[in-house]
């Protein structure tokens, strides 16, 4: 008889229970128990919130109630289009609102607004940040567009150029990606009207910090620019184009007195670097543009301190007393006229400077970092001369031609008299920019068709939505403000005459960062809103990120301003 060892025997009985694992009934029904309470703890958790807080606007059941799974119909008849064509749009249309349906469930679930904070918190302080902000030397952050603008692809590189386009194709957008046309044919068109063109390119926070990302930067003395960055200043000089470029100033400056140029938890520079830019900007406007003397007009300056947390840190979505990354205190130098009243750009202006958020930043107080201390005003007391200015957070590649395009084509001549256009950009934008071919030419002024209330005027109206702009998601942006446009049929009020049955409504889609009512809203959707003219606002809100609807029909017609009533 062969020795059977114990490992042998424990071999057999293992081959026995293989497949034959036994479990008791008792067993069975906490396992299937616990199954089902993960599985529906969470859709269970939502109905008890909603039905506890039925006054909430965030809550889960109340956005899937108010989502529609099927295409919104469109915003203008298509019967012109082809068939194959319109079964392309129609299924675009689709992928969208399924692709929003998934992000408001995820945005207003309550287990995700519950733990996502903590557990980002956590995350943060072993280095891992998010979607859109990455973690430095603490307490540094950069927003991802930023450092993926200085380590991707060039963006001139045909294949880049080439990926981009199919990307956007995808999503049912026709992009231009490539800054030299654009940039090229917005200097053809001012110079038809007399007016020159600088271009300024800023740079991002990482191209002049990059040793608060990673160690081995430190020392650096030149800043990070993309492979493709140099072929297109060559070229865009080559073709006559002024470039004015402020990472010299910057750099001069971090080397020579080893403080931070750019804020620690923010996309944008410190006051101080916006001074020494402006001073470089002004000299370098000396030497290439020949400007009328004109008498000072007094402006003056008084220091103010404010302290705000940065953009990136909000993207973070960090417990609102988390101390890792601290709210920073800046020193303003805020520009004022000879009567102490606040700067305030001027229309008659002959110089006038097109931004983003770098421009808008310390001059938009809805930013939270204070007001007339931005690019624009420090540029204006520096030359004591008067500028105008067309500002506007985000989209730098277009936003800021597209507003001046539209008031153009209105007939309303925003370059008259104009003698010189500076035009400021995150470099960010070159990578992911539309650079939209925007056409400066005048139009002329026609009557309006859409209601607009009197001058001082409040009016309540109901109408039916048409077309509303789309609203970023929160956390997706760094800017905490957006508002959105939508065209509004079928108007009804008891205040007024409203029998032109039509309006162009600006309304608020975020606020600090927070979905607002406009984020609920559809096409086809009946709303009640007080409208006032835009106007009368514009000066206050005229800087915030704002998204247009497609119809360029509607560029003609004077916007009002909303607040949606319950």
């Amino acid at each position: 008889m062969p020795h059977t060892s114990l490992q042998d025997i424990r071999e057999q009985v293992a081959r026995q229970e293989v497949g034959q694992t036994k479990v008791s009934r008792w067993t069975a029904w906490v396992l299937v128990a616990q199954f089902l309470l993960v599985v529906g703890g969470v859709p269970l958790s939502e109905i008890v919130y909603d039905r506890r807080n039925p006054e909430a606007t965030d809550t889960l059941g109340r956005r899937l109630s108010r989502l529609a799974l099927t295409v919104p119909p469109p915003a203008h008849p298509e019967t012109a289009r082809p068939l194959i064509s319109r079964i392309v749009s129609r299924n675009r249309a689709l992928i969208r609102e399924l692709k929003r349906f998934e992000e408001e469930v995820e945005d207003a679930s309550l287990l995700g607004r519950r733990l996502r904070p903590p557990t980002q918190y956590l995350l943060a302080g072993l280095g891992a940040g998010n979607e859109q902000a990455y973690i430095g030397r603490a307490p540094w952050l950069f927003y991802r567009q930023s450092l993926d603008y200085l380590t991707g692809p060039g963006f001139l590189e045909p294949g880049q150029l080439a990926r981009r386009r199919r990307a956007a194709n995808d999503l049912g957008h026709s992009p231009q990606p490539d800054p030299r046309p654009a940039i090229l044919r917005l200097k053809a068109q001012l110079e038809g009207r007399g007016v020159q063109l600088v271009l300024m390119p800023t740079p991002v926070k990482p191209a002049v910090h990059p040793e608060h990302f990673a160690r081995r930067f430190e020392g650096r003395e030149d800043p990070l620019r993309p492979a493709s960055y140099p072929t297109f200043l060559r070229e865009l000089e080559q073709r006559g184009v002024l470039v004015f470029d402020a990472a010299p100033a910057l750099l001069e400056a971090k080397r020579r007195t080893g403080t931070s140029q750019y804020l620690m938890t923010d996309t944008h520079w410190q006051p101080e670097a916006v001074e020494r830019v402006a001073a470089r900007l002004r000299d370098f406007l000396t030497l290439h543009v020949d400007l009328p003397p004109i008498a000072p007009v007094g402006y003056v300056n008084e220091h103010v301190e404010v302290t705000n947390l940065g953009d990136i840190a909000r993207l973070l979505d960090l417990p609102e007393r988390q101390a890792r990354y601290p709210a920073e205190l800046v020193r303003l130098r805020q520009i004022r006229a000879a009567d102490h009243a606040l700067w305030q750009p001027s229309r008659s202006a002959d110089v006038l400077l097109l931004g983003d958020s770098f421009s808008n930043i310390y001059s938009l107080a809805e930013m939270g970092w204070g007001e007339s201390a931005g690019l624009a005003a420090q540029l204006s007391f520096l030359m004591q001369r008067p500028v105008d200015r067309i500002v506007q957070n985000a989209d730098g590649a277009f936003a800021t031609w597209e507003l001046l395009g539209r008031e153009l084509a209105s007939g309303r001549d925003r370059l008259a008299g104009k003698r010189l256009v500076i035009f400021q950009f995150a470099e960010s934008e070159l990578a992911v920019g539309d650079w939209k071919l925007v056409d400066l030419g005048l139009g002329e002024a026609r009557p309006g068709r859409f209601f607009v209330p009197g001058a001082g005027d409040e009016v309540v109206v109901s109408g039916t939505i048409r077309e509303i702009a789309p609203i970023p998601r929160p956390g997706t942006v760094p800017y905490a403000d957006h508002i959105t446009a939508m065209h509004l049929v079928d108007l009804a009020s008891e205040q007024a005459d409203v029998n032109r049955g039509q309006a162009l409504v600006y309304i608020w889609g975020l606020r600090d960062h927070v979905l607002q009512e406009a984020g609920e809203f559809r096409a086809g959707d009946t709303i009640s809103l007080r409208l006032r003219r835009w106007a009368e606002v514009a000066h206050q809100y005229d800087g915030i990120n704002r998204t247009e609807l497609e119809n360029d029909d509607l560029q003609f017609e004077e916007p009002t301003w909303g607040e949606v009533l319950q």
